[in-house]
């Protein structure tokens, strides 16, 4: 103590950096349970019961004893460091809710593509409308009991992914795989823009 104060430095208070990233992928890929395995704060969900009306318009096939669906979006919030912050935002699955993309898409720095090998090419649309919108993402292959595990490269190879494009295998439910996920997905969205302005530059 000198002259009754404390010598201790009082570090400033820092603001984080809050980023948008999008959470798409099929029908009942994993998407709700990847963003509430990860929320900091309790996830909202605007899921809906399946019901007999709904079965025309929504192919549950490999997905059986799934009964609810997200009718909107998903919505949750991780600190990834002090200073930054991920608002996680996923994408309802089925094709008659796409409408929404584009508003949840807005402002978004990257996204995440959920896949099930047992249906890979339900995310044919996800990677598709990204690709289309510049919007850099990582293919994340969530490993469900029982199915079969493909190396990296058969996956991008499938997909017919870019060479850039992460491709990492994950389990939704558990908290340290998706934070791997994240992570990759802030990586590789900021290496692209940095890609980018220097390519704008010559």
């Amino acid at each position: 103590m000198v002259f009754g104060r404390s010598d201790r430095r009082i570090r400033p208070s820092v603001t984080p950096v809050a980023l948008k990233v999008l959470v798409a992928g099929g029908f009942g890929v994993g998407k709700t349970t990847l963003v509430g395995a990860i929320s900091e704060i309790k996830p909202l969900r605007t899921e809906e019961l399946l019901t007999e009306a709904g079965r025309p318009v929504d192919d549950t096939s490999g997905v059986e004893a799934k009964t609810t669906t997200t009718v909107a979006m998903d919505f949750g919030r991780i600190t990834l460091r002090e200073d930054l912050v991920l608002y996680l935002f996923g994408t309802p699955g089925q094709d008659r809710f796409w409408f929404l993309w584009d508003e949840l898409a807005q402002g978004a720095l990257g996204a995440v593509v959920l896949a099930d090998t047992r249906r890979l090419e339900d995310c044919f649309a996800a990677v598709d409308y990204f690709e289309r919108r510049g919007i850099a993402f990582t293919l994340a292959v969530n490993c469900f009991d029982g199915a079969v595990r493909y190396p990296e490269e058969v996956v991008r190879d499938a997909l017919d992914l870019d060479p850039e494009v992460p491709v990492i295998m994950c389990d939704a439910r558990e908290r340290e795989s998706v934070k791997h996920v994240l992570v990759s997905v802030v990586e590789h969205a900021l290496a692209a823009g940095i890609t980018d302005r220097r390519a704008a530059a010559v």
